[in-house]
């Protein structure tokens, strides 16, 4: 689909004000011609759908804003849900489903509104258990099942996530063996920010094999979702991840902004601001985040919950960084350096360290060191 923006306008305009009226964003359009222009009341309803969403908040109606405002618009029991593999079935409605399953107990995955394979074992497991036909199809009879039955003491699939922070705490605090993918955003014909005389693929690329080669070194198994000259999407970078089985997933990227003031540092994780949160995403990204603001000087700019793909299609914990504005000229110089992408990997190794740690043995953020890390996993090998 083409990107919507205002001064847009048209029969795909008129579905989306439709949408967006319907959520009570946008109050109803009674002359027909306003119906189909993208004007700046329009361009605010969708900020404000974003921001709720945790979608880039451009503005504009891109791919993934379209498909999180055509999933708004399904209810639990609208429509039968069935996992399609060619074609998979997302939406508000299945996102309802997989929180009602884990509410009773039934192993739906993570509560990312797409019907995948888990969704499907889980639905058929809860329909046997009902003496319902298991078919993996969620119909009337299986939606008044459903409705019939609750648990209010789990809500929002935290069990999930509970499940996520059990894994870490078993794994223990070792690194040796820890299956980590280092994802270096964009590559190949994707350069990403240019700005400076810098390119943003070619600093998540330098960044990432620092990092590799300092978690290597440690003991861990790290692998790069991508080549020097590759450009996969958010889905393939996902499913390598999945596919290798990672315990952790950690995207690298630079940011850009119209203004040369804006700069820092920012971490992102699963979330989607309704109680649904990845815990060991958000622990993680916490550790990034206070460690990168500690060792460079780079301004704070925190962290902050997304449902972007490329967190609710990877099964385990996801962190994406976005390292400095190339866009500022102090972000920009720093990055140009070396010796401060050094810090940056050394930074990150340290956090992804305090996270298996689970605050054993801790130290003040930003003192904790590569040797430090070293001379850890050294003591606990003997």
């Amino acid at each position: 689909m083409r990107v919507l923006r205002r001064g847009d306008a048209g029969p795909d305009v008129a579905e989306i004000r439709s949408t967006l009226a319907a959520m009570e964003l946008l109050p109803p359009v009674t002359e027909s011609g306003e119906y189909e222009l993208f004007d700046t009341a329009m361009e605010h309803a969708v900020r404000a759908f974003q921001q709720r969403r945790g979608l880039i908040t451009d503005g504009l109606v891109g791919p993934a804003t379209y498909q999180a405002l055509r999933g708004a618009s399904f209810h639990l029991g609208s429509r039968p849900l069935a996992y399609m593999f060619a074609a998979p079935v997302h939406g508000d409605d299945v996102f309802a489903l997989q929180e009602r399953l884990t509410e009773l107990g039934f192993d739906a995955g993570r509560p990312d509104g797409h019907f995948g394979a888990q969704t499907e074992r889980a639905l058929k497991t809860f329909q046997r258990d009902m003496r319902l036909v298991a078919d993996g199809i969620c119909g009337p009879a299986t939606i008044r099942e459903l409705h019939r039955l609750s648990s209010p003491r789990a809500r929002g699939g935290r069990p999930v996530f509970l499940r996520e922070q059990e894994q870490v705490r078993q794994a223990g605090p070792r690194l040796r063996g820890k299956r980590i993918v280092i994802d270096p955003g964009h590559g190949g014909e994707d350069l990403g920010v240019v700005a400076g005389g810098l390119r943003e693929a070619d600093i998540a690329w330098d960044l990432a094999r620092r990092l590799e080669g300092r978690m290597k070194a440690t003991g861990m198994e790290a692998l790069i979702s991508r080549g020097p000259n590759q450009s996969p999407s958010e889905g393939e970078r996902a499913k390598f991840a999945n596919e290798a089985g990672a315990d952790l997933f950690l995207s690298l990227h630079n940011d850009r902004n119209p203004s040369p003031k804006a700069q820092g540092v920012a971490s992102f994780h699963f979330g989607t601001g309704n109680g649904t949160t990845s815990t060991v995403g958000e622990l993680l990204a916490g550790f990034i985040q206070r460690e990168l603001a500690a060792r460079t000087g780079m301004l704070d700019c925190r962290t902050h919950y997304k449902t972007w793909e490329i967190f609710t299609r990877t099964r385990c914990p996801a962190v994406r960084i976005e390292i400095g504005y190339l866009t500022n000229p102090e972000d920009s110089a720093k990055l140009a350096d070396p010796a401060f992408r050094d810090v940056v990997a050394e930074g990150i190794l340290v956090a992804v360290k305090r996270l298996y740690l689970l605050g054993e043995g801790d130290q003040p953020t930003g003192t904790f060191t590569f040797a430090d890390v070293l001379a850890h996993e050294l003591a606990k090998a003997e």
